[in-house]
């Protein structure tokens, strides 16, 4: 219908229970287990059934209940305890955007989807549920940190299977008036919008915002009236696969996403762009910083790079995003007078060195390119992203490439089972949670009783297995399934048996066929009287990933023999509330990447804080994680050109560590006692999420390694009329000038050799730095074992010193390096741009003698 008009009608709240309101619209209840019991106890089916969302939840709640909790005591306590909890927050009083004084220079956080909550549905898998631990651990620690995301009416989609086990998606629009989320106002109270430039007129969003905690997340919605409806469309559904809109929603998200800050009087010191997604932030912020500070570009391509920060998720080429220059040059156009720059040479930003002016736009290259700070999520991931990405920094060696490493984390508050946090309170403390890194803490875990873990842990297996036979019997009942096929659902799985979890993207490389390379030894394996094992498999393939597909259906079918289809089962639509009965309930969770091409993977850290054991390919973060007594390997970290025959060698291992360590470990158990060594084991995985994989130390080591630094640089830079970022403008200009000029001879070994360990060499080289000064540049020795007859091993930079001036330009360099470690070893001399990390590794200012 036209010109339809709405009005609203919400629940009639006693005065007694008002609290509840304001606690629904801060997202903090969810990962507050006593804020959680306390919606759940006004009705845990009605609690359920609404998607334990509570502002759904309210609406629905009897008015006769609602006065019988008025006048509970003992619910109007426990009301009591959670309130206070609330108001002990830092940020428990900050009410409107106003009230955010603190956040006028915070970290501005950008990323395509944030997983914070199964009741919102912004997110689409990991890099969503990271973001979502991002602000929830930046909330507990109270930094001065904003999401910036796009609202999506239909988000991403729900999976349902036919009858053949084939794919189905479905995408549901979401009714924002049941988020807690509220119109952002600016600085008149009126509600704000925001506006990008795109090539079918102005894109325009409304400005959400949405509290995590102390945390203010704002979401941009492109459905707004004055929008004809492809625009309108632009924020309708997560990764839109048609590449003009992808592009929109990235501007829109990126652009926009300053703007709205802006709007708010947010000035962020510091932007963390998740992802290329929002690579086109910088753009903005460099209008924004020229607008505001008054200087010209090449300034503020000083200020930018040294104040952002950029994560890469991704460790494969093809799944870095490219676009054609077509597509993104009308975006650009109407910035080039507010950024002082040609949309050519903006566009030339996103492309590596001597690329071809019509190359796509990486928007790695884009990120990189504006970011000093760049990380890969994982130890192994920095190692492949600085091979993947050598081009862009042609002349530096690989392990110098600037792409360094942040593990990621979870937050552990989230996915922790009721039954263990309980243990945790009653042994380390009640505000355990708010340091959960902290080593004292960690070593009281030691302190539980073996037992009581083990019984915790049957407990949540139970409650797992329950779970997966009423989901499997709504799964049936909607496929309009015989009563035989309903009665056999209500008694899958079986609650003493040994039950490992495989449930994350149903990507090819992720491999979760590996088990059907040999159907038979599977079966076996299934079917054991002994010692039998059940599986749960869980996952959602990309809507155009059709092999993906193909391997559910795969195991679908599999799955309906009927010597096994009591022990294995595939759970649809696998989201945030399924994955915590799985990474709480199962024994062991299961990980078969094809390495290299898995970047973290954080779910074997949820399973990991809970107790779950990971057997696991040495991938990601396993690779830092893996230890004898806390998990299992599978292989020894290889990496093989033929997938195929690593897929073979692969199954094997994986059968042979099932069969002869991790089933005999789970069954080792002396007159019908618990698995003491299994337990032990337990004990060890929980210690090694809380101190190294959780979110706290992740934020935390974000905060000192990136935003701390990168903020006392905004300061320094922008002080006295931006005097400092005038003279690093100054000083690039002068040295790209004349770095065509400078000429540096091969070093001379004064000493003769062979040497001994202990003994030092003299090194020298003569360099000509035409019209530039020795404090222009920085000269180095550069050496180490040598490989092969042209490459070096990790090679050491030592700074040589100006040793005499020549004249005419030339300089004599000297320096002495002592032999620590026998061996062969090869040397050279470079000269690089002096100054700090950023200026150093510039693209094309790097001379090798």
């Amino acid at each position: 219908m036209s010109h339809l008009q709405t009005f609203r009608v919400l629940p009639d709240i006693p005065e007694a229970l008002s609290f509840l309101e304001v606690l629904s619209r801060n997202i903090w209840w969810c990962w507050q287990y006593d804020a959680v019991e306390l919606f759940r106890r006004i009705d845990p089916r009605l609690w359920d059934g609404c998607g334990r969302n509570p502002i759904l939840f309210l609406t629905y709640i009897p008015q006769k209940r609602l006065e019988e909790l008025a006048a509970d005591k003992s619910f109007l306590s426990h009301q009591e305890r959670v309130r206070s909890q609330f108001q002990k927050l830092a940020c428990a009083g900050r009410g409107d955007n106003g009230s955010l004084p603190a956040r006028r220079y915070a970290v501005a956080y950008f990323s395509m989807e944030f997983g914070i909550h199964e009741s919102i549905p912004l997110f689409a898998g990991g890099l969503g549920i990271l973001a979502g631990d991002h602000l929830k651990a930046a909330s507990d620690m109270d930094l001065p940190l904003v999401g910036v995301g796009l609202l999506y009416r239909q988000g991403y989609f729900r999976q349902f299977l036919d009858q053949d086990g084939w794919q189905q998606e479905e995408y549901p629009e979401t009714d924002i008036y049941q988020l807690p989320i509220e119109k952002a106002k600016d600085a008149r109270g009126d509600d704000l919008y925001v506006s990008v430039a795109g090539p079918d007129g102005d894109i325009t969003a409304a400005v959400w915002r949405l509290n995590v905690g102390c945390v203010p997340l704002y979401l941009l919605d492109s459905n707004v009236s004055v929008n004809p409806r492809e625009i309108r469309d632009i924020t309708s559904k997560l990764y839109i696969g048609e590449e003009k809109m992808r592009i929109a929603q990235e501007m829109l998200l990126g652009i926009g996403g300053m703007r709205a800050l802006a709007a708010l009087d947010i000035h962020p010191a510091v932007c963390h762009m998740n992802e290329g997604h929002s690579a086109f932030s910088s753009l903005e912020r460099i209008a924004q910083i020229r607008e505001n500070h008054h200087v010209d570009l090449k300034t503020a391509l000083e200020i930018i790079p040294r104040t952002t920060v950029f994560t890469t998720h991704t460790p494969v080429s093809a799944g870095n995003e490219e676009f054609p220059v077509e597509l993104i040059r009308p975006y650009l156009v109407p910035l080039e007078e507010r950024i002082g720059a040609t949309a050519d040479e903006i566009l030339s930003w996103g492309q590596a060195q001597g690329a071809p002016p019509d190359s796509p736009i990486s928007m790695f290259v884009l990120g990189a390119h504006m970011a000093r700070y760049c990380n890969g999520v994982s130890e192994l991931h920095g190692q492949v992203a600085r091979r993947m990405w050598t081009h862009v920094w042609p002349e530096v060696p690989e392990y110098e490439i600037p792409i360094s490493h942040v593990t990621n984390g979870v937050h552990i508050p989230s996915f922790l089972s009721r039954e263990l946090a309980l243990l945790f309170e009653r042994y380390i403390g009640p505000e355990w949670h708010h340091h959960p890194s902290n080593p004292g803490n960690i070593r009281r875990v030691d302190d539980i009783y073996e037992e009581e873990v083990w019984r915790a842990h049957v407990m949540c297996r139970a409650r797992l297995i329950r779970t997966c036979r009423k989901l499997m019997m709504r799964q049936y009942k909607r496929r309009n399934a015989p009563k035989e096929m309903l009665r056999d659902a209500e008694l899958v799985l079986d609650q003493d048996i040994m039950t490992i979890a495989f449930a994350r993207r149903f990507a090819t490389y992720k491999r979760a066929n590996l088990l059907l390379q040999d159907p038979e030894r599977f079966e076996a394996l299934l079917t054991d009287k002994n010692r039998p094992v059940q599986f749960i498999f869980a996952g959602k393939a990309h809507p155009r990933d059709h092999e993906g597909k193909e391997l559910i259906k795969r195991l679908v079918q599999f799955a309906r023999k009927s010597e096994i289809r009591n022990r294995i089962v595939f759970i649809e639509d696998y989201d945030i509330h399924v994955a915590r009965f799985l990474v709480q309930g199962a024994d062991v969770w299961l990980n078969t990447p094809r390495r290299p091409l898995e970047a973290c993977g954080t779910s074997g850290m949820k399973a990991a804080i809970n107790g779950v054991l990971n057997c696991s390919i040495l991938d990601g973060w396993w690779c830092e994680g893996y230890a004898e007594n806390r998990g299992w390997k599978i292989g020894s970290g290889e990496e093989y050109v033929d997938p195929a025959y690593q897929d073979a060698v692969e199954s094997q291992a994986l059968f042979n560590v099932l069969e002869e360590e991790v089933v005999p470990c789970f069954y080792d158990r002396k007159n019908g006692d618990i698995p003491v060594r299994w337990v032990k084991m337990m004990k060890n995985s929980m210690k090694m999420g809380m101190g190294i994989f959780c979110s706290h130390r992740m934020v935390a080591e974000y905060n000192g390694r990136f935003y701390d630094p990168a903020r006392e640089h905004l300061f320094e830079l922008l002080s006295e009329g931006a005097s400092r970022a005038r003279k690093l403008a100054a000083q690039r200009k002068k040295v790209n000038a004349l770095w065509g000029d400078i000429r540096i001879q091969p070093p001379i070994q004064e000493t003769e050799g062979p040497f001994r360990v202990g003994e030092k060499l003299h090194m020298t080289t003569l360099v000509d730095l035409g019209d530039l000064a020795p404090e222009d540049v920085t000269v180095e020795l550069f050496y180490g074992l040598v490989q092969s007859a042209d490459r070096v091993m990790s090679g050491k930079a030592k700074k040589m010193e100006m040793l005499e001036a020549h004249g005419g330009g030339r300089y004599l360099y000297a320096c002495d390096i002592t032999c620590r470690v026998s061996g062969r070893y090869g040397f050279t001399a470079r000269v690089l741009p002096a100054g700090d990390a950023w200026a150093r590794f510039q693209p094309g200012l790097l001379l090798w003698a």
